[in-house]
């Protein structure tokens, strides 16, 4: 989605020096800390890019951030620890479900955000580096799966106004379906390499739709 390649600059406190280390984005003071966490997560998501989860190092990220390696050691512990951070601070950002006015076109919109994301190389970057550095690091896998399982939920209201509409049937699982939507396109972007465009952003929609009609997302009775 075009939006969760967005990271926003939270205030959010980082642990001091003589502090044991917390999860960060846990709590916000805001300052400089939040100044320093946002050159790291920018220099996370450039070394990302442009090297990839094995080319990024914690002295890559010194050396674009402007934050000495010894304190990124101390506060992330690990690139693990800066890319997990990133992700959760993608996770923070605005987006929200599309309303078109019908569960198609809202379908549809989801679909067709993967598809102009991934198709602009440069909006592709991040969301791509992320997906590979999943494959090569448990934490980072985790901090991905958490990002979108948190993404997914943000669809509840989409699903909610298709169901007062009578599109959907009660009980609707919004998380299966926004997923049902990406699945595909995300098989062909990264599995597959095959090409996607509007017309398999349409397929995608519309299969997910046939199956909300015939109840396949809802309980089984």
């Amino acid at each position: 989605m075009t939006e969760s390649a967005r990271l926003t600059q939270q205030e959010l406190q980082l642990p001091s020096e003589t502090s044991s280390p917390s999860t960060p984005g846990t709590v916000r003071p805001g300052g400089r800390t939040a100044r320093t966490r946002a050159a790291v997560r920018d220099a996370v998501l450039t070394g990302l890019s442009e090297h990839g989860y094995p080319g990024l190092s914690v002295e890559y990220v010194a050396e674009h951030s402007g934050v000495h390696k010894t304190t990124l050691y101390r506060r992330w512990g690990s690139v693990e620890g800066l890319v997990a951070d990133a992700l959760h601070l993608a996770g923070e950002d605005s987006w929200t479900p599309p309303d078109t006015g019908s569960l198609r076109g809202d379908l549809l919109a989801l679909a067709h955000e993967v598809v102009d994301t991934f198709a602009d190389p440069a909006a592709a970057a991040a969301p791509a580096a992320f997906i590979g550095a999943a494959f090569q690091s448990e934490r980072a896998a985790q901090a991905l799966s958490r990002f979108y399982a948190e993404r997914f939920g943000r669809c509840a209201p989409l699903i909610e106004r298709a169901v007062e509409r009578g599109e959907a049937p009660p009980g609707t699982d919004a998380g299966a379906v926004a997923r049902g939507v990406s699945a595909p396109l995300f098989f062909r972007l990264f599995i597959t390499h095959e090409p996607v465009d509007a017309a398999v952003a349409e397929q995608a929609a519309d299969s997910v739709l046939a199956g909300v009609r015939a109840g396949v997302y809802a309980p089984a009775t």
